[in-house]
């Protein structure tokens, strides 16, 4: 019996995956090797990582004083460790860090609860660095495919199952103006012509 479409779609997407992994690992160095420039973090400052996953920016950076936050439990983030949802409220006082950081995370938060996120996270720390991939660009980061992101979100349903995400989740991408209200002007990261990601910085500053 022949591979169902199903089968050749998700060899598809896992080829697609392969792919892109080492070019989005590249552009992570790239991004990074630029980190603490835009920051002005120095060692011995207290970072807080929202949205931290498994390892986040302590993967790039294990020396750093960081503590990440996430909205499900981590027990083996390597750590201090919060479990908590930026958009109602931090566990933390104002200011509290010199720095927060948020890569690739607020695309995932509802737009009616991203002014929340945005406050939180000024609220706790000096300054901070956003980024997050841009809706101008033709390819939906997540799931690797052409245009998806600019589809009304019952044919992107339908769409997402061929990309490389695998689960369907919905996500709106940020365009500039909405990066500018929530975090200040941002700053584009471009390949080619095309801005891939935006960059909002606010530096860091000592307590």
């Amino acid at each position: 019996m022949p591979p169902s479409p199903e089968v050749y779609a998700t060899a598809r997407a896992r080829g697609r995956a392969r792919l892109a992994s080492p070019l989005a690992a590249r552009a992570r160095r790239r991004r990074h090797e630029r980190f603490f420039a835009l920051t002005g973090v120095t060692p011995g400052m207290a970072v807080l990582d929202i949205g931290c996953g498994a390892l986040g920016l302590r993967a790039l950076e294990p020396d750093l004083d960081i503590t990440g936050v996430d909205l499900v439990p981590r027990p083996d983030y390597p750590g201090p460790f919060v479990c908590a949802d930026a958009a109602v409220r931090l566990p933390f006082d104002d200011d509290s860090f010199a720095l927060a950081y948020a890569s690739s995370v607020v695309e995932h938060v509802a737009p009616q609860r991203r002014a929340m996120f945005a406050s939180e996270l000024k609220r706790v720390a000096h300054g901070w660095y956003v980024q997050t991939p841009a809706r101008s660009f033709p390819i939906e980061p997540h799931a690797l495919l052409p245009f998806a992101h600019w589809l009304p979100v019952d044919l992107r349903r339908r769409y997402w199952r061929h990309g490389a995400m695998g689960h369907w989740e919905e996500i709106h991408l940020l365009s500039r103006m909405e990066m500018e209200a929530l975090f200040g002007p941002p700053v584009p990261e471009r390949i080619g012509p095309l801005t891939k990601s935006w960059l909002s910085i606010r530096p860091a500053h000592p307590r």
